[in-house]
């Protein structure tokens, strides 16, 4: 859903072509509960479900729950004692990247399976035959 003025270049693209449905969710998931492209991150390297935020962020109706940006962020640093990730990707970034990597092989794997021309075999297929003839003859 794109409104007009809002939104970057990287979203446009992105709009055009087909996203998938988990990368999706995660999208909803960040503008819905207004978390940042490190919460993102977190919650994901996490192995959170975004599915299921709403149970988590509803800090205004059960007063003891952590906002749901504050409790991703604690869950992370108890887990891998660190405030943030080294290198924050957006999910747009991290979908560029991926595509971009997966052409890369695709072409690496094109190369290599370009056909390697080989010497003209100088034996025609009745000569195999003889040899294998010649073969059982002399072992027998």
């Amino acid at each position: 859903m794109l409104r007009p003025g809002r939104g970057g270049a990287s979203e446009e693209a992105m709009a055009k072509k087909k996203i998938s449905e988990k990368i999706q969710i995660w999208i909803d998931a960040r503008r819905k509960y207004h978390l940042s492209h490190a919460q993102v991150q977190m919650a994901r390297e996490l192995g959170l479900n975004p599915k299921k935020f709403g149970k988590l962020g509803n800090h205004r109706q059960e007063p003891w729950k952590m906002p749901l940006p504050q409790f991703i962020e604690h869950l992370y640093f108890k887990r891998f004692g660190k405030t943030a990730p080294d290198r924050v990707f957006s999910i747009e970034e991290r979908l560029t990247t991926d595509a971009r990597k997966k052409q890369e092989e695709r072409e690496r794997n094109q190369a290599n399976a370009a056909p390697v021309s080989a010497p003209a075999s100088t034996e025609q297929p009745g000569d195999i035959m003889d040899k294998a003839a010649d073969k059982i003859i002399v072992e027998g």
